[in-house]
């Protein structure tokens, strides 16, 4: 009698005190585990485990795993599994680094509720105890290419089947991983990246499509805040439709105005002008597509998602699409030809690199010039009053030898934020400040305006830095693009091609630019009227203040 009054009260014991956990819970916590020991276990870091059949081994015993006491020695029993870890009598010193700790965090060793006191004691020995050598997985390693970001040895699985439970779930493994460890802007994002986890699981775990999985796909690293990040799938366009409109458009006061023609003759078949104001798409306001589908649409800021949404408002499957417009005051409905951007045989026009304005004025646009064209540019310019230099689209490599024109001296002007592999989720201050310009007592004397807009990201960001190192630089515009560093693309898994930001820019005092953009000195944005009236507002601000200083 009383060992069966004894068994049941330890029966009640367990029920009261176990805890039942979701599948989700158990797959974050897996995700995170995972991830940390294939960037931190040296036993996994050397490569001589094959990461993700381990993963793949673990998870039907993870989804056995009913309470949080028996998750944790799912997991401990796999570290064990794993093979000793000397411990290191001294980490290998940081000598000279200054660290960037906003995006470090490994709490959740300690606080995760699914974690016994014993594994939590595990996870935290490894780190502890981290790889100091080469990492099989990932390497950061500065060259010329420009993107020192690699992810190595990963199976690419040639014959991935979006129905296939594991490798949907190894995706965002990864995936996630890959933000959590050696994304630099994570700290800035809107979400918490835990948060997402938590949120975007059921979409991997079970989705109700191959639909949904695609678009789940896409819609996560949208989360990263990044015009540079976004994810890349050919049934993107199946989703969307692959038929365009032959109109570039730009987003004012949730209206689309037609803003130039990508084909003049095709154009013409559907009666569309430069002016035009389309209000709505197959019934629905441009503020309303635009809320709908902003998910799907990369950028760090308003003015670059704005930019980019074009495609998710105006294709579509079928040739043609209803419009309601306004043209001189009147309200119209019609209907409009879409085509596949092959055959919208894009015009593009020819354009001069620079010219003399009236005033003596220079205009510069940056994205004719190339190289070879500066000794011609600095002969034909040197003796004008003001340089406008034109930023408003992608210049080429040109920074360098016109900073050392403008320049009476060498000028910092960016400094950078590198990822530590050997302390993943950590980063530190590259050496040293990033310079342009050189000591040019010929240096030009007039004044510098640089024009930008949304247009102006990445490399057009950078340039515009070393511009601002000019004295008496004048930015005149509005919000760039806010995605400054390397854009880091890859394949993540077969059929899906993704990219984000793989390293931090920003001024010499540390002020970021990511999501911010450059901050214009003199803020003008165009309006419908000055776009139906054929007139470009940012530059004729600029020719105004080349004239008067103001």
């Amino acid at each position: 009698m009383k060992k069966t009054l004894l068994l049941v009260l330890v029966l009640l014991f367990q029920i009261t005190f176990s805890k039942p956990i979701t599948q989700t819970q158990k797959l974050a916590a897996t995700c995170k585990v995972w991830g940390f020991l294939k960037y931190y276990h040296p036993n996994v870091t050397d490569g001589s485990k094959n990461w993700d059949e381990q993963l793949f081994q673990i998870l039907p015993k993870v989804e056995e795993a009913k309470t949080s006491e028996a998750f944790s020695l799912v997991i401990e029993n796999w570290l064990v599994s794993l093979g000793e870890i000397k411990k290191q009598q001294t980490l290998k010193a940081a000598l000279k680094k200054e660290y960037f700790d906003k995006n470090f965090d490994l709490s959740w060793i300690n606080k995760n509720e699914l974690f016994s006191k014993s594994l939590s004691k595990k996870l935290k020995f490894i780190e502890e105890n981290r790889i100091q050598g080469k990492q099989y997985f990932v390497d950061f390693e500065l060259g010329s290419d420009g993107v020192p970001l690699k992810f190595k040895n990963e199976v690419k699985y040639s014959d991935f089947k979006w129905s296939d439970k594991n490798l949907r779930l190894l995706a965002m493994f990864r995936y996630w991983n890959y933000i959590e460890y050696f994304f630099p802007y994570k700290y800035q994002m809107d979400e918490n990246w835990d948060k997402v986890l938590i949120e975007m699981l059921p979409r991997f775990y079970a989705p109700e499509s191959d639909k949904d999985f695609g678009l789940a796909m896409r819609e996560i690293s949208i989360k990263l805040n990044d015009t540079h990040a976004s994810t890349q799938m050919g049934q993107l366009f199946d989703y969307f439709g692959d038929k365009f409109i032959p109109a570039d458009v730009k987003i004012i006061d949730e209206k689309a105005i037609i803003t130039d023609l990508k084909n003049d003759s095709l154009a013409k078949i559907s009666d569309l002008k430069i002016g035009d104001v389309i209000t709505k798409v197959n019934g629905k306001t441009i503020g309303e597509l635009v809320k709908e589908n902003r998910k799907y649409v990369e950028g760090s800021n308003e003015p670059s998602v704005l930019k980019n949404a074009y495609w998710t408002i105006f294709n579509g499957e079928s040739p043609s699409v209803e419009i309601e417009y306004v043209r001189e005051g009147k309200i119209e409905v019609k209907s409009i030809k879409r085509y596949k951007y092959q055959d919208l045989k894009i015009q593009f026009p020819n354009k001069e690199k620079w010219k003399i304005l009236e005033g003596n004025v220079g205009y510069v646009d940056f994205d004719e010039l190339d190289n070879e064209d500066i000794p011609a540019l600095i002969s034909a310019l040197n003796n004008t009053n003001a340089i406008i230099f034109d930023n408003r689209t992608r210049p080429h490599e040109v920074m360098y030898p016109i900073s050392d024109w403008l320049n009476s001296e060498e000028k910092e002007f960016a400094r950078f934020l590198d990822p530590d592999v050997n302390y993943p989720g950590r980063y530190y201050w590259r050496d040293g400040i990033h310079k342009c310009g050189k000591s040019n007592p010929d240096h030009y004397k007039g004044k510098v305006i640089v024009l930008a807009n949304e247009k102006a990201i990445s490399h057009g960001e950078f340039t515009i830095m070393s511009l601002q190192a000019v004295p008496n630089c004048v930015v005149i515009g509005s919000q760039t693009g806010g995605a400054d560093g390397a854009n880091y693309g890859f394949p993540l898994i077969k059929g899906f091609y993704t990219s984000f930001t793989c390293y931090g820019v920003f001024y010499p005092n540390k002020k970021e630019t990511q999501r911010i953009g450059i901050v214009p000195d003199i803020e003008v944005k165009p309006t419908i009227l000055g776009i139906q009236q054929g007139k470009d507002e940012v530059l004729e601000r600029a020719i105004l203040f080349a004239k008067n200083g103001k």
